[in-house]
């Protein structure tokens, strides 16, 4: 299961890359990996989250 997790992410890691560079303006894509991260963890997902994560709401706010 592990190494389809990691397939994927690599085909789409190149796929990604591939299209941006047939675009004529190529957009910012960050990959964020985490280990043991829910959804409701990211405080700009839940505003009660335990955590607090001013960056990632910084860019949540600033991105698509």
């Amino acid at each position: 299961m592990k190494s389809q997790v990691v397939k994927v992410f690599i085909i789409l890691s190149f796929l990604s890359c591939f299209l941006t560079a047939t675009a004529q303006s190529k957009p910012n894509i960050i990959y964020i990996l985490t280990d043991d991260l829910g959804y409701g963890d990211v405080s700009s997902f839940n505003e009660n989250s335990k955590i607090k994560t001013p960056n990632i709401d910084k860019l949540a706010a600033q991105g698509m």
